[in-house]
């Protein structure tokens, strides 16, 4: 028989919160539902085991960077309110917004893949509360669909918060099925499956590396799938390294995606950081785009039959020019020969008067040779 909680019921703080229930558990400590009765408001305590104030890295780590989080304004950002040491016991807490919705992961697996009008806003607003973050010098590390969290706020729907900024290093979070993490001083920690070359690697991380882990989490969203298969953590990592991600648009059978916005997810999805964006505000600008007209799926369905994937893309709406800068590396094979289409002339499509006068010269070709064959055959009677 499960011995009750010890949490549930208690008050805390001096009374100032009092234990409802549990509604998380992880390997490093729970989240509990509280009353803050003088602030007439629920809240979250995330309360880490007491096993871990014996280890002095970790309670050091993990207030400086509570107090990190407890700077964070953005509004696409959870909000902490208090954090520090339980008297009772010497345990970690945070006290934080009490959040209802579901997470991104959940979303997608329950309703399916985002088409590109509602992943890209949520995605956009999430570079806002991380380019806060990366203004504080803090790289939130674990970036992943379980981290960023949907509610309804303000009367707006899909309203995202981003949680665990910098927590990646003092607690575990709940992992997919096969994941790790791995937190020992100098070690790579994260999740495999959203985390960027570099981290892979072990190497020292900045902005670039939350870009990346952001454009595998707007892949999956808007596919269903990441941008590698795999089937066992190490083999996520070794792909993040070596190998190039599958095209956006050769990921799902039938589906198809702007082709300017493949571009903007693989120059995200670059194994060089200086071959991404410079911040999460220049990815936004680069999505923002996206986020209405012409960003829905076309799908090949739709085609005549046998019809190709080039004739489904050229038969969408007129691209849509994105403000960023154009991507270092070449565009997706897709992305480049669907471009000059339906924009005048062009070295590969020539136009009517280029045409025409390719025409005029063959005809001039073709009597001057008959005229030349004539006149030696008559030569040689």
């Amino acid at each position: 028989m499960t011995s009750p909680d010890p949490f549930i019921g208690r008050e805390l703080l001096g009374g100032q919160f009092k234990v409802v229930q549990k509604i998380g558990t992880g390997g490093m400590g729970s989240v509990y539902k509280a009353e803050q009765p003088a602030m007439n408001r629920m809240v979250a305590i995330k309360i880490l085991h007491p096993k871990l104030a014996s280890r002095k890295d970790l309670v050091s780590r993990f207030r400086r960077e509570a107090r990190a989080m407890s700077q964070l304004t953005h509004p696409n950002t959870v909000k902490v309110f208090m954090y520090g040491e339980l008297e009772e016991d010497g345990s970690l807490y945070i006290v934080m917004e009490l959040l209802e919705g579901r997470n991104l992961n959940q979303t997608v697996r329950k309703e399916g893949p985002l088409d590109p009008e509602r992943a890209i806003p949520i995605l956009v607003q999430v570079c806002g509360a991380l380019q806060e973050a990366h203004d504080m010098g803090i790289v939130h590390r674990d970036l992943k669909p379980e981290n960023i969290f949907l509610c309804r706020q303000g009367g707006l729907a899909d309203f995202p918060k981003v949680l665990d900024f910098g927590l990646a290093k003092v607690t575990e979070r709940q992992m997919r099925p096969g994941s790790m993490i791995l937190t020992q001083e100098g070690m790579v920690f994260g999740t495999p499956e959203f985390m960027s070359p570099e981290q892979a690697q072990g190497k020292t991380l900045d902005a670039r590396s939350d870009i990346y882990s952001l454009a595998v989490i707007l892949y999956e969203s808007l596919c269903g799938k990441l941008p590698f298969d795999a089937k066992v953590p190490m083999e996520y990592i070794q792909r993040h390294v070596l190998e190039a991600p599958i095209p956006l648009n050769q990921r799902v059978p039938g589906k198809l995606f702007h082709p300017q916005l493949e571009a903007v997810i693989a120059r995200a999805l670059s194994k060089l950081p200086d071959e991404r964006y410079a911040s999460a505000t220049e990815f936004a600008e680069a999505l923002r785009p996206f986020s209405a007209r012409g960003a829905s799926a076309y799908p090949v369905a739709n085609t005549a039959p046998g019809a190709s994937v080039a004739a489904a893309i050229s038969a969408a709406p007129p691209p849509i020019v994105s403000s960023a800068p154009p991507p270092q590396k070449p565009a997706p094979a897709s992305a480049v020969s669907t471009k000059s289409k339906g924009r005048g002339p062009s070295a590969a499509h020539p136009g009517p008067s280029t045409a025409l006068l390719a025409f005029v010269a063959l005809v001039f070709l073709v009597v001057g040779v008959a005229i030349t064959l004539v006149v030696m055959r008559l030569l040689g009677r």
